[in-house]
């Protein structure tokens, strides 16, 4: 087995999902924790004004700013699977990537990546065609930006056929299948809590390149970034667990897209 294959590692967590009647998390906190964002872009959480926040407190952190795109599914916090057209789908991303650009802009700040949102991030992972709808809107806005997606997903591929840098991510605070897929929500024991637990799954993931399966078997993830979801319960303590024992083992957090900067 492989010894500290990541020196190096991203700590992010999903913000900018905060709305009035809905508040989910805390991004202040989060924000002193974590060394990547993934700000929500509307459509499946968030309001203009929040997200603005959100991303202006990012600048002020040195946080680097990534775009979390998400099917128009409010209602279900965009977790709902669809089966959108292609068309469709691309325009969606291409719009939700534009609002933040300008958004992130106006803040003084610059957006340097991808990750999809919910369960438009699952279905990219397996399923191709959806995957080149993402891939296809987010070279059509700025092909410089990095894609992030699950370690192991279709979307990686597809991107990377497309000339598009990549990143792979691992979930701290969800449960694996033995085949590298995240544990459906709807399961029981899919979404972790206990703090030295996911920190310590996470150690392994760091050192080793495994992380242990719901079934008690490891399953071998590659990862560039880790992700604690910022509505998950205990999500603050998780995030800062992770990132002082990794630390404190000698794993160094820092942005896989590189250091925040000011706008172009």
């Amino acid at each position: 087995m492989t010894t500290n294959p990541a020196a190096t590692i991203d700590l992010n967590s999903d913000l900018g999902e905060n709305a009035p009647d809905r508040v989910v998390g805390d991004d202040a906190a989060m924000l002193a924790i974590v060394s990547s964002a993934n700000v929500a872009c509307g459509f499946h959480a968030g309001t203009p004004e929040g997200i603005r926040t959100t991303l202006a407190d990012a600048v002020a952190n040195g946080v680097t700013i990534g775009a979390h795109p998400g099917y128009r599914d409010y209602e279900g916090f965009g977790r709902r699977n669809m089966d959108i057209d292609s068309a469709t789908l691309q325009a969606h991303v291409e719009y939700q990537l534009g609002a933040l650009l300008g958004l992130t802009s106006a803040v003084g700040g610059s957006v340097r990546y991808v990750k999809p949102h919910g369960a438009l991030y699952n279905t990219i992972a397996r399923d191709e065609r959806q995957a080149r709808d993402v891939v296809a809107a987010v070279k059509a806005i700025d092909p410089s930006l990095v894609l992030l997606g699950l370690a192991g997903g279709v979307v990686l591929e597809v991107a990377e056929s497309a000339g598009l840098a990549t990143a792979a991510e691992a979930f701290a605070d969800r449960a694996y299948t033995p085949g590298g897929e995240l544990v459906s929500r709807a399961e029981p024991g899919a979404v972790l809590h206990d703090a030295d637990a996911v920190a310590a799954r996470m150690l392994r993931l760091a050192r080793e390149g495994v992380v242990e399966a719901i079934d008690g078997t490891d399953v071998a993830v590659r990862a560039d970034s880790i992700c604690v979801h910022g509505d998950s319960h205990g999500a603050i303590r998780m995030a800062a667990a992770t990132r002082a024992l990794l630390e404190a083992e000698g794993v160094v957090i820092a942005p896989f897209a590189g250091p925040a900067g000011p706008a172009a």
